[in-house]
């Protein structure tokens, strides 16, 4: 089966006839009302060209979420390109494989693999016990090598969430051994810091969005949630209260700052190095992404065309050197 077109990297004047889904219908009125979409498969997105009001019963009740097969080619408006779509039809539910339409990690088994080798060397009972509520429950695992770590930022693909775990976990490792924190309770906190996105996240159908229960108590009060849940209907008791309360406040901190989405800000050595292991793979993976895209810059130029909201606000350079190599 060929690969999916790199939307990200089509020059204008390229044809599209592929497979795409719907991630947005932006309805716009004023004096020349239109509606633009937003589509994507597994290497990006790409909006449309408007859809005037004549051109409206081509778009007729088509809704996010529903897969097309698209005819166009790529054009360029004020800078930003656009694909000018010259048919588009709808096709049925399971036509096409997910994972030509969404972005997405593959195997999940080599993440696993890693992660698990490193809960396997937590020798301390009532915390490998306490881990194992969750990580030796197959619907669990399921869940979580799917999951996006994101819905529109770092690690937006399905098992974006291992990915990203993993990640967390490399990191915290380095930075625990060098400030000799405890590297089993960082790896716990690492493990327990996002769980809440599987509450938070709803990834069906290849859309990302925000379930009500995300939306109303965000991932990291739902993870202390969960793992209260789960400590409390375990029997016997996997780890003492302290204990219970010293994970909770792995995961309520993990943002580090009030202002950032943390319940309470890191209070403890391992929530310090949780912290800034999370935030360094969240902000590396944003950074490597923006200068992956093709679409933040102007033709040739190494400074983005603008600032990127992925970057607050900041602009990439993608200069690059061998330096004499």
């Amino acid at each position: 089966m060929s690969h999916p077109t790199d939307l990200p990297r089509l020059s204008p004047g390229q044809r599209v006839q592929d497979p795409l889904l719907i991630l947005g219908v932006d309805r716009r009125g004023g004096d020349t009302p239109h509606t633009v979409l937003t589509l994507g498969n597994a290497t990006g997105t790409l909006t449309s060209a408007p859809f005037w009001p004549e051109d409206q019963p081509k778009i007729a009740g088509l809704a996010a979420g529903d897969v097309v097969q698209v005819i166009g080619e790529v054009a360029l408006y004020r800078g930003q390109r656009q694909l000018k779509v010259t048919s588009l039809r709808p096709l049925p539910k399971g036509a096409v494989e997910l994972s030509r339409l969404v972005p997405s990690i593959g195997d999940p088994a080599p993440y696993w693999k890693t992660l698990d080798g490193w809960r396997a060397e937590i020798v301390r009972p009532r915390l490998a016990a306490t881990l194992d509520l969750f990580y030796t429950d197959d619907d669990f695992r399921l869940r979580f090598e799917a999951c996006p770590a994101s819905l529109g930022g770092h690690h937006a693909l399905l098992g974006g969430l291992l990915k990203h775990t993993v990640e967390v976990a490399s990191i915290a490792r380095a930075i625990a051994r060098v400030c000799r924190a405890e590297w089993d309770l960082v790896l716990a906190g690492v493990l327990l810091h996002d769980i809440g996105k599987l509450e938070s996240y709803r990834w069906d159908g290849g859309l990302f969005a925000m379930t009500e229960a995300g939306t109303l108590h965000g991932h990291v009060v739902l993870g202390a949630l969960m793992l209260d849940r789960a400590v409390r209907a375990a029997q016997p008791t996997p780890c003492t209260g302290q204990e219970l309360g010293i994970l909770q406040h792995l995961v309520l901190s993990h943002h580090g700052r009030l202002e950032f989405g943390a319940a309470v800000a890191p209070m403890t050595l391992e929530a310090e190095v949780l912290h800034y292991a999370d935030n360094a793979s969240a902000k590396t993976a944003s950074m490597a992404d923006a200068l992956a895209d093709p679409g933040h810059f102007d033709g040739e130029s190494l400074v983005s065309a603008r600032t990127l909201w992925q970057l607050d606000r900041r602009r990439a350079y993608r200069g690059r050197s061998d330096w004499g190599g």
